[in-house]
């Protein structure tokens, strides 16, 4: 029987006044049975205060995420990808943000996937148009949680790393044996 290492996943959506992250595992699981589920490490939401400046913003959420890391100690990494129709300014502030976040991974030697929301709701809900209580709800199933997740944004950062487990689980499986 071959042992799988040990995986643990963060899961990040991206934003600069607030930040939700997740840490999801599998621990050692045993290949020749299918393994075992992701299950559930932490979760959390770093905020910035509206008052400070976007500089100071963007270098608090890059402190709280390298302590994120180092406390969970994530082998791999899942980060939404962005997606704006409305407000330029906002989507601008966010990719400055997305990109300290992507540059935070990069520096802590973290493997990066990227998924669009698109992507996330098929993955959690086998449909890529459903509302985002629906994946919610199917993230909160899937890691077997029994209250509802708050705030929104870390429950959005499980679906990222739920869907990063997925994405795994499919490379593996078409990966040259």
């Amino acid at each position: 029987m071959k042992k799988i290492e040990s995986q643990r996943i963060l899961g990040i959506d991206p934003g600069f006044g607030r930040t939700g992250w997740g840490v999801i595992e599998k621990v050692g699981a045993d290949s020749s049975r299918g393994g075992q589920e992701w299950q559930l490490v932490a979760y959390g939401c770093i905020e910035t205060s509206a008052k400070k400046d976007f500089i100071s913003r963007v270098d608090e959420l890059h402190f709280e995420l390298v302590k994120v890391i180092k406390k969970y100690k994530p082998t791999r990494s899942g980060v939404e990808d962005l997606f704006f129709a409305k407000n330029v300014t906002t989507a601008m502030k966010v990719g400055q943000a997305r990109g300290v976040i992507l540059l935070t991974l990069h520096q802590a030697e973290i493997p990066i996937d990227e998924f669009t929301p698109l992507q996330i709701k098929q993955a959690l809900t086998g449909y890529g148009r459903a509302e985002k209580g629906q994946v919610q709800k199917m993230g909160e199933m899937i890691l077997q949680i029994k209250k509802k997740i708050r705030p929104d944004d870390a429950a959005d950062a499980l679906a990222v790393a739920i869907t990063c487990g997925a994405s795994m689980k499919m490379r593996s499986k078409t990966s040259v044996r």
